[in-house]
């Protein structure tokens, strides 16, 4: 007879219900401005969305639809192409340019427009020389205009093609020689083996890429709105501050959150298609050597979106810095510097600290519960931040209102705007837009984290606040230190949730850099700029680094 054991179920660790309830806390936070702009957006009636339907709307659509597809295309071509030119064929300078090409990721695309606006433009560099040596006049030539929408995609193109570069190369990496190896032994050539073996493979992790730049695209805010060009996310800006249109700008919100969402589903989706292919068969894929024109022509793909998206803004903006006659050592800008560096200090601790709690609280009570808790943090980087800093500002503005209310009938004291009128709602919006970079670096520091770990913790007496204190954090800490970088150069770089939500007067580098750019004082504009791509550079060396390593 067979005897059947039966175990009593593990009683609930009270000392976790911190760890629960903090992690409930972060994800209403996350969903709130979700929730306030789907409100606000229907509290609005519909004469509004008649009128935004009869003047604007069709314009932000067709617009951000061209920007969407011209970005997904261009990042495609570059990130794909050049992702396989380094991981499968040998050429010179393959090594270097191999690292080179993430140089883009360190520069804001609004910070490439400006460059670009001073080398390309009429009184630009390239247009002076142009008519100095053929001898014509203003109207004797035709030039691509960079105030356009071909010149926004481009920007983006330019700083976003990385995203897709790195998953593709991964991709690549990760699919072994058999695949390929396959392709030729049926008869075809290297490149038809590449799109008929290689390219099919990695289509889900190229796509993901592509799914990520969109996202941003939807995001921008800086470039767009430098050039003149009216998407969903120029508009919230002009319908909240210029026409004071709050419906309005709430119900442009909803459709950049809807579409921002659509995205960011699709993104996972896609992701996790790309987790079923894995390395296939034993050795590296093989390197197919290039001679001749080849060789240079492989040279010069990979050469010319580094020199583009790295090299020749940083070195058009250093020569505007220089003729500026503007200092980072005065007093101005030494306030510009210490108000940016607190709030994404700031905003990168509590980011990282969040992230913490959300992991941890779901190592310590697996189910579907802490599964959805934590994708819902994770939720914040598919929303704009323009949308992010609309759903902040409408529930905290009538609370700040009621309480000023309250307190002037109650007591004839005003407590003015205490939540709308501080930095902590900025650091709000930074730590919702930016929490998912900061839960997948604690995930992946949590990933070597043996369970017997937490055993042997608790076996001695340990609850779960000083196994966190004295096991995780002090193992996990290069992954910890690589959030806060990362989360601190993204904040330095936001700029549509810091215009929209600094209290008055309170300016950083980005808000500077977009003012001068406006009033076109663009050697001014270029010294920011500069700070704030220098800055950029920090987690682009981490990851030159990883692929020094695995390259």
């Amino acid at each position: 007879m067979t005897r059947h054991w039966t175990f009593p179920r593990p009683r609930r660790d009270s000392s976790a219900l911190p760890f629960t309830a903090v992690g409930y806390a972060i994800a209403a936070l996350v969903l709130l401005p979700m929730l306030a702009v789907v409100l606000a957006a229907l509290g609005g009636n519909l004469d509004t969305l008649s009128h935004l339907w009869a003047t604007v709307l069709p314009r932000y659509i067709t617009t951000t639809m061209i920007l969407l597809v011209t970005v997904a295309t261009g990042t495609c071509l570059i990130g794909a192409g050049t992702a396989w030119l380094v991981t499968a064929c040998a050429f010179p300078g393959r090594r270097l340019l191999e690292v080179a090409l993430v140089l883009p990721l360190a520069f804001p695309a609004y910070v490439l427009a400006y460059a670009y606006t001073d080398l390309l433009d009429h009184p630009g560099a390239v247009q002076t020389a142009l008519r100095a040596v053929m001898g014509w006049g203003p109207r004797d030539y035709w030039f691509p205009e960079i105030r356009s929408t071909g010149g926004a995609a481009a920007m983006l193109t330019l700083v976003l093609y990385p995203y897709v570069y790195l998953l593709a190369r991964a991709a690549f990496l990760s699919q072994g020689a058999r695949p390929f190896n396959i392709a030729r032994t049926l008869g075809l050539g290297p490149v038809r083996a590449f799109l008929r073996a290689a390219l099919p493979l990695a289509r889900p992790s190229i796509a993901a890429g592509v799914l990520l730049a969109c996202m941003e695209t939807l995001a921008d805010y800086g470039t767009a709105s430098y050039f003149g060009v009216q998407t969903f996310a120029t508009g919230i800006y002009q319908s909240w501050f210029s026409m004071a249109d709050r419906a309005g700008a709430a119900q442009l919100a909803l459709g950049l959150l809807t579409a921002a969402l659509l995205l960011a589903l699709l993104e996972r989706k896609t992701r996790g298609a790309a987790r079923f292919y894995s390395k296939s068969g034993p050795g590296a894929l093989p390197r197919i050597e290039l001679t001749g024109w080849r060789a240079l022509g492989a040279s010069l793909a990979c050469l010319v979106p580094t020199l583009l998206g790295a090299v020749v803004p940083a070195v058009t903006l250093a020569l505007m810095a220089h003729g500026s006659g503007q200092s980072l050592l005065s007093e101005r800008y030494l306030g510009f510097v210490s108000n940016s560096i607190t709030l994404a200090a700031i905003a990168a601790g509590l980011t990282v600290l969040a992230a913490i709690a959300l992991g941890y609280f779901a190592r310590l009570r697996p189910g579907r519960v802490s599964r959805s808790v934590l994708q819902i943090g994770r939720i914040g980087y598919a929303v704009p931040g323009g949308v992010i800093a609309v759903g902040l500002l409408v529930p905290f503005a009538a609370f700040d209102n009621a309480l000023d209310a309250f307190m002037e009938a109650r007591f004839d004291i005003s407590t003015g705007l205490l939540v709308t009128g501080s930095i902590w709602l900025m650091i709000a919006a930074y730590m919702i837009r930016f929490l998912a970079a900061a839960i997948g670096a604690y995930e992946g520091g949590q990933a070597a984290m043996n369970p017997n770990y937490d055993a042997a913790s608790r076996a001695l007496g340990k609850g779960p606040y000083l196994t966190l204190m004295r096991v995780h954090l002090p193992i996990m800490s290069p992954s910890l230190l690589t959030a806060l970088l990362i989360v601190f150069v993204d904040v330095m770089k936001e700029l549509p949730a810091t215009l929209i939500l600094r209290p008055f007067n309170y300016d950083t580098l980005a808000v500077q850099a977009h003012r001068l750019a406006a009033d076109e004082r663009l050697d001014g504009a270029a010294v920011p700029s500069l700070v704030i791509a220098a800055i950029g550079l920090l987690p682009v060396v981490l990851l030159i680094r990883r692929l020094g390593r695995n390259g």
